[in-house]
Parts: C-alpha cells; structure tokens; sequence
C-alpha cells in the first residue's frame, strides 16, 4: 500500500497515536459501493471530477471537509456531496467514524480503511483520509473539525445509530457544537450541475445576513442561481426591514455576479418555514440555506423549532446550517 496519514485519537491521547496508511478519493453514491447501482454512481462521479483538477483552487492551502460515517447508505450520500463539493473547491475528504469504547479501534479502523479503498477505485482527483476517534459524536465531530482544520462537515440525518444520532433534532446538536458551517443530507445524491439553485430564507433575525456571504462562494463554485424568500409582515416597519435585507442580498450577488430571484412570501414569519419549503420545491432547489440560532430558533420572530422538519424535508433537499458569529466584527461566514 502507498502511504498517507490517519489519525486515530481518543480522550487522554489526543495527538499521541498516528496509523500510515494510503487514502484516495472517490464520488460516491447513495448507494453502497458494492450495490447494483454503482454503474450509475460511478459515471456520475466522473461527470463531477472531469476536466482539470480543482479548477476553483487557488494556489494556497488545501481545504478540508469532514464526513461522518456509520457504514450507511445516507452517509454514502453524504460522502457524494462532499465528493462534488472537494472537486469544485479543491478540498480534502476526511471520513471520520466514533466508537464509544477504546476496544472498538481496530475494527473502526478496518471499516473506515475500507470505505476509502472502495472509494479510490472510483476516482484518484481527490485526497480522502480515514479518522477514527473514541468519545460521544455530539464532542467529537467538532473536535476533530478543529483539530482537522475542515472548513465544512457533510453529514447525513438518518441511520445515524452507530454514531448515536437518529433524528434531525439530534442532528441539530451536533451542529450547535460546531464552529464550522455544515451540510445535512438526506437519501438524495447531489445532482451533476452541484448546488445549482440555492434557496436563502431571509427573515427579522439580526443574524440572517451572515449566512449569504457563504452562499455567495458556494454559488460561484457551481454557478447557481440563488433565490431570496422573505416572509410578508403587515406592520410596515418590519416589512421595512425585510426589504432592507433584500436590498442587501441584490447588492452583495449583483456585485459578485450571482443570479438572484427574490420573493416575498404570503406567509408571515410564524407560517416563513412552511413557505420556504414549499417554495424550495418549487424551482426544484439542490440546497437550502439556514442560521442555526440558538436554543433550537432558527426562523421567524416567534422562534417555533421547526428542525426537524427543515432538515428532513419531504423532497429531501439538503441544508446548509450556519451558527450565528458572535458579533457584527467577525462578519459572515466564508470558506477562507
């Protein structure tokens, strides 16, 4: 085997163990490597990764994304977005498993090796390494993300009993853990155009404009068309407020070259999550944007915890979540 690096740490020995093993890459599919469909898979991961290595790289240090696994088929979802997601922004793949106990290592080890080998036959464009940590997955898929340096985590909300999460509200947890933004998956492949139309939920949050520097770099990566929602309000100083940050999205894309749509939706911020979903569906989105606020709030003045059914949307569109930044000083969120 040719050589790469694999980090296995765990409590009190953080930084102490270093495994040398060979990782490359692949798109992966939903479906499992072994499973009838990989034909399909495997063309579709070359319509991703063709053409030149990396063509949005710039000459400076390779990014990171991070993936979860627990050997399911929604974390081969998650391993073929962030697949299509490294080639466009020149990242490495890191798939990472939890165990609870230090006895499981060896057998942790072995699968997460075999995953990336799986994964190689596919496609060598992208770097992938294995990660294998002991502890509780709501501690260590940030702490590894920190000691990592990813600059994103792709995770799936379903099948998650292996790494101690099932529901979307769990799934949540880990997210409000983190310091960097994430993407949740469902059972659904990224499409061959990528992210190429992204839908923005706009609404009174003093936060919801931090997330559209993000969704600007995303949509230059994949040259999506991005779409505004804002929720009506009659009372006309808050309505005034959500056209102010509708001005604000057309500035910020116009100046970057985004395609924008924008809308104002029938509904007010206590009906905003059900709106967004609906008008997700309807111009067909590839992702979702979304502030993560904190104690669960992440639309509308009411804060009415709708995570679960954000994330795991009938027509399985994935979401991106962003925790807020503490001050107006630290700006939006971004990949540099």
């Amino acid at each position: 085997m040719n050589t790469d690096e694999e980090k296995v740490i765990h409590p009190g020995f953080r930084q102490a163990i270093r495994v040398i093993l060979r990782l490359d890459t692949a798109a992966i599919g939903c479906a499992r490597f072994d499973s009838p469909t990989l034909p399909h898979v495997h063309g579709a991961a070359h319509i991703y990764l063709s053409g030149p290595a990396y063509p949005h790289l710039p000459m400076s240090e390779q990014k990171k994304i991070l993936v979860p696994t627990d050997f399911t088929k929604v974390a081969d979802c998650a391993m073929n977005h962030a697949a299509a997601m490294a080639g466009r922004m020149g990242a490495e793949v890191n798939i990472l498993h939890i165990v609870g106990r230090q006895a499981d290592l060896e057998e942790a080890r072995m699968k997460v090796n075999l995953e990336v080998e799986r994964a190689k036959r596919w496609n060598d464009r992208i770097k992938v390494k294995a990660q294998v940590r002991v502890g509780s997955v709501y501690d260590e898929i940030g702490n590894t993300a920190s000691e990592i340096g990813a600059e994103l985590i792709i995770m799936g909300t379903h099948g998650m009993r292996g790494m101690q999460f099932i529901t979307g509200s769990r799934a949540l947890r880990v997210i409000t853990n983190g310091q960097v933004p994430f993407i949740v998956v469902q059972e659904r492949n990224i499409r061959e155009s990528g992210y190429g139309r992204i839908v923005v939920p706009m609404d009174l949050q003093k936060e919801t404009r931090q997330k559209v520097a993000l969704v600007a770099e995303v949509a230059q990566y994949f040259n999506s068309k991005v779409y505004v929602i804002t929720p009506h309000e009659s009372d006309e100083f808050l309505q005034r407020q959500l056209e102010n940050n509708i001005r604000f999205a057309e500035q910020y894309f116009g100046e970057r070259n985004v395609e924008l749509h924008t809308t104002i939706a029938d509904a007010d911020s206590s009906k905003f999550v059900e709106a967004v979903i609906s008008h997700a569906m309807a111009v067909d989105a590839d992702l979702i944007t979304i502030m993560n606020l904190a104690r669960g709030n992440i639309f509308g003045v009411l804060g009415v915890p709708y995570e679960q059914e954000i994330i795991t949307n009938e027509a399985m569109i994935p979401v991106m979540l962003l925790n807020p930044r503490e001050s107006a000083a630290s700006g939006g969120w971004s990949f540099q």
